[in-house]
């Protein structure tokens, strides 16, 4: 049992991590910039510091041990539905990024994709937390 919720926290952690390192990579010849998920969300969508804050509901309700210990459906709502929105933001943002074409040319960095792994693996974790621990009312 600590052992996946320990995974889901990591995880969660690692997305927050991730959201304040390089997601984005323009470069234009020999001019290069990039742009972090901090960035994004400050300058061009708002919608995606709901990805700080859902990883942060994670950590907070995963390392407070009377919600995990006593509440296990709240840590696992927070998490499957903050891991799954998170997912969907990023790659929502990927999926507008990639159709830029011309003459710059636009990448998502390996911070983004581990950061979208980390989103898809809190999900899978907190799902396989509330199977083993749920307890039916």
């Amino acid at each position: 049992m600590g052992a996946v919720r320990q995974v889901t926290v990591s995880s969660a952690g690692f997305v927050l991590f991730c959201f304040f390192l390089p997601w984005l990579q323009v470069s234009c010849f020999t001019l290069r910039d990039s742009a972090s998920g901090f960035e994004l969300a400050r300058q061009k969508n708002q919608v995606l510091w709901l990805i700080p804050l859902f990883m942060f509901l994670t950590l907070l309700t995963g390392l407070v041990r009377m919600i995990w210990e006593q509440r296990t459906a709240i840590f696992a709502l927070i998490s499957i539905v903050g891991g799954g929105l998170s997912a969907y933001l990023m790659y929502s943002e990927q999926i507008g990024n990639g159709q830029l074409t011309g003459v710059a040319a636009v990448q998502m960095t390996l911070w983004f994709w581990l950061g979208l792994l980390a989103c898809l693996l809190v999900v899978a974790t907190a799902l396989l937390f509330y199977a083993t621990q749920g307890k039916p009312p």
